[in-house]
């Protein structure tokens, strides 16, 4: 078997890999969306959902990578930094959660009188929830462009 041959059977088992996990995201359902409910159920749900979501993503990800570096592995080591990246960003996500979760009252939207600590706490969710958000849409489009550049040119020879 030639090495293109290899090369289109790794592509191929890697892609049923990703689109499984793709399906397992997409079941998920996770939404960024910041809701301001003052309850600590709401907020504990709300953290193992984002726990949920950011293991099978992270998974999905490194799947990406897996599948880059069968053919380029100087970009592939560049998405490997954005894989790193995201899971700084969703640490961080995570532990604003948490404080949230342990005092509920600050996402209480009724509450006029908020302290300052309280209003940095929301401020840095929605701040977080966007970049988690904003450096997911550049990570599937940094994919789908190699994909299209490089991915669909070795599938369709």
């Amino acid at each position: 078997m030639s090495n293109t041959e290899n090369l289109k059977n790794s592509i191929k088992e890697t892609s049923g890999k990703l689109a499984k996990l793709g399906t397992e995201l997409a079941d998920i359902k996770f939404s960024y969306k910041v809701e301001e409910k003052p309850s600590k159920d709401y907020w504990e749900k709300r953290l193992n959902e984002f726990r949920n979501y950011s293991d099978k993503s992270l998974e999905y990800y490194n799947q990406v990578h897996t599948m880059m570096n069968l053919i380029n592995k100087e970009e592939s080591q560049m998405f490997l930094l954005r894989i790193s990246k995201f899971r700084q960003i969703g640490m961080e996500l995570l532990e604003i959660m948490q404080k949230i979760k342990d005092n509920p009252s600050i996402s209480d939207p009724k509450d006029k009188q908020q302290s300052q600590w309280s209003k940095e706490i929301k401020n840095n969710l929605n701040e977080q929830s966007n970049k988690c958000l904003n450096h997911e849409k550049e990570m599937n489009k940094t994919f789908r462009d190699f994909y299209q550049n490089q991915l669909k040119q070795i599938l369709d020879s």
